[in-house]
């Protein structure tokens, strides 16, 4: 944390614990899912954010209540930071009918349009382009809300990315990209996937600005998304943030992680973890006591322990709502076909 800005004066008391409460909820949440899955409770692919969570809290928390997300197959924190019911989160990943999604769409389409959540994409690159729709659609109605498009390193460098990101660059759109660079794409190092630095080196391409920070640290990612915010909210258009962070564990639940050294884990874990430096500055400037602080992660426990409650006393979809919220057209001879 840089010791040079108060941001005790900056945000206030009740915000920084909303910001502490919110990156414990998210690791309390991915940590609970971790042992569902092993448990066979949790169904379909599994991609968690442990270790990401400064870029989705700080990232959301600039945001006003019309404002607008994106987000990739590892978007369970970024929904929770923007506001998506976690009782229906649980659910959702359980399979049960009082999910977000019915039960149907699982860990990598999780969307509450109620928050502003606008879905979580499971084709790498896919929330580019459908962030830079939320765009024009925000221009053609005149309305002053902002959209995040969540995504990795790996994302960008599909051609989603740059069609995506030029269209929104010529268009002035209101739209922030933001790279969450954890520095593999599956288990392909972006030291071997890019020629250049950093992916936010590509803005100049577009004209746009690009912002390298520490996706670790929860005030500088506040601080830059809150300038690429304004910007876009005024109507200069798009940026590239790229956020370096890391994630604790594999690309998937079951990743053996054989591509990356333990060394490089711990270093990680032990001197990056974004929630436990967080918690040290609170503690150093006297925010809060140990106490509070204790109360804080106490409340982020119990909120997940009552969402697997919800969850698992929740019903399973009946067998005929598979044919449910799905676009069909029905033949001359009246056979229904699905598409």
């Amino acid at each position: 944390m840089n010791d040079g800005v108060d941001y005790v004066k900056k945000h206030g008391i009740d915000r920084l614990r909303e910001m502490y409460l919110k990156m414990n909820i998210i690791r309390n949440f991915e940590e609970n899912i971790f042992n569902l899955y092993k448990r066979n409770l949790c169904y379909g692919g599994m991609h968690l954010s442990v270790g990401e969570e400064a870029c989705a809290v700080g990232s959301c928390m600039v945001l006003k209540e019309t404002d607008k997300i994106v987000t990739s197959h590892r978007g369970h924190g970024h929904s929770i930071a923007k506001g998506a019911h976690i009782n229906r989160m649980m659910a959702e990943l359980m399979g049960r009918k009082t999910g977000l999604c019915k039960g149907k769409g699982g860990s990598m389409h999780i969307l509450d349009m109620s928050c502003g959540a606008l879905g979580a994409q499971g084709i790498v690159g896919a929330q580019i382009p459908i962030a830079v729709g939320s765009g024009i659609s925000a221009k053609l109605q005149g309305k002053d809300y902002v959209t995040l498009s969540f995504f990795g390193d790996g994302a960008s460098n599909t051609g989603s990315f740059h069609e995506g990101i030029n269209l929104a660059a010529v268009l002035n759109l209101p739209v922030v990209f933001i790279c969450q660079n954890n520095g593999y794409a599956v288990s392909f190092s972006i030291k071997k996937s890019i020629k250049v630095d950093n992916v936010a080196d590509r803005a100049s391409s577009y004209g746009i600005p690009g912002v390298v920070a520490d996706g670790n640290n929860i005030f500088e990612v506040y601080d830059v998304i809150e300038k690429a915010v304004e910007r876009a909210r005024k109507g200069e258009g798009p940026s590239l943030v790229e956020f370096k962070t890391y994630r604790w564990y594999g690309h998937y639940v079951g990743d053996p992680c054989d591509y990356r050294t333990r060394d490089e884990e711990t270093y990680w874990k032990e001197n990056k973890d974004p929630i436990k430096n967080m918690k040290r500055y609170l503690l150093e400037k006297h925010v809060f006591s140990e106490t509070d602080i204790d109360s804080i992660e106490f409340e982020a426990k119990k909120i997940i322990e009552d969402a697997n409650i919800y969850a698992e006393n929740s019903p399973e979809p009946e067998t005929e709502s598979l044919l449910e919220d799905v676009f069909y057209a029905e033949a001359e001879n009246g056979e229904v076909v699905q598409g």
